[in-house]
């Protein structure tokens, strides 16, 4: 992964880390405003606006890939590079989730 694509992208917005997360799998942009509110139990809503420029940026990027088309409706993936960039950001996370368990626990 080209140091660039991490300097831009790290550390990731929430709704940034939410929409790659989605695309472990193959969705289409309302499919992933729909898991999204549903793995943050309607917390986080993410509007077209959002969702369809954050694609073309990832897509831009080469962190999606878009692999169909079905009912006139876009289908994305995470690429391998999306995938390394959302793994740096969970170990991001988890370091961030020790330091503030091991301060709570002293």
């Amino acid at each position: 992964m080209k140091k660039s694509i991490q300097e831009a992208y790290l550390p990731m917005s929430e709704t940034a880390y939410f929409i790659l997360l989605s695309l472990t799998t193959e969705k289409h942009g309302y499919g992933i405003i729909q898991y999204v509110e549903k793995i943050t139990n309607g917390r986080l809503h993410i509007g077209a606006g959002t969702i369809y420029g954050t694609l073309s940026k990832f897509e831009k990027d080469n962190l999606i890939k878009l692999v169909g088309e079905k009912e006139r409706r876009k289908i994305y993936k995470i690429t391998e590079t999306g995938n390394l960039l959302l793994q740096s950001e969970i170990r991001r996370i988890e370091e961030l989730f020790k330091c503030a368990k091991d301060y709570l626990e002293r």
